[in-house]
């Protein structure tokens, strides 16, 4: 073996789950961000965990609002979703930008990604500093899924977005 760097590690351990977090803006509109690392905590209570780069718009919004809604996107959006994980939401309307088709979820105004493999809604619980991140951990609220879609993993590093297969 020889030494490298975690972002080169991170390309030897593709495929990577992607997530879009959604959120919830002042104005009342949702905003999708592209996370890249996510992980279930907990099954007794219901618990996951991610993390945002602590500039993040998203993050400041689940900081301010306590609520979001972490999704597994299907393919169908896959184009949609890298672009989300390259612009802020802070003063662009990604929802628009990227035709972002979006679904109600029972019992929040925070809307989905129409094409959507699962649906986590959760209440942020804490959030710790690490590195230049923030890691959020999240109880959850409820959880809906999809079978139709086709879930999206990164590849090469986070390079590509695209199902296993």
């Amino acid at each position: 073996m020889k030494k490298i760097t975690l972002p080169q590690a991170s390309k030897l351990t593709s495929p990577n789950p992607v997530t879009v977090v959604c959120t919830q803006k002042p104005d009342g509109s949702t905003n999708l961000a592209t996370v890249s690392w996510w992980t279930y905590l907990s099954y007794k209570p219901n618990m996951i965990a991610y993390a945002m780069a602590k500039t993040s718009y998203s993050g400041e919004m689940v900081r301010n609002n306590k609520k979001v809604i972490l999704t597994v996107p299907g393919a169908e959006i896959a184009d949609a979703v890298l672009g989300c994980g390259s612009t802020s939401g802070r003063n662009t309307d990604k929802v628009s930008k990227f035709g972002v088709e979006l679904a109600e979820v029972e019992g929040s105004p925070i809307k989905i990604p129409l094409h959507s493999r699962v649906a986590i809604v959760c209440r942020l619980k804490e959030y710790h500093e690490v590195g230049d991140h923030y890691l959020y951990i999240c109880d959850v609220e409820q959880v809906y899924g999809d079978e139709s879609e086709e879930a999206l993993f990164a590849w090469n590093g986070y390079a590509q977005l695209r199902p296993v297969k």
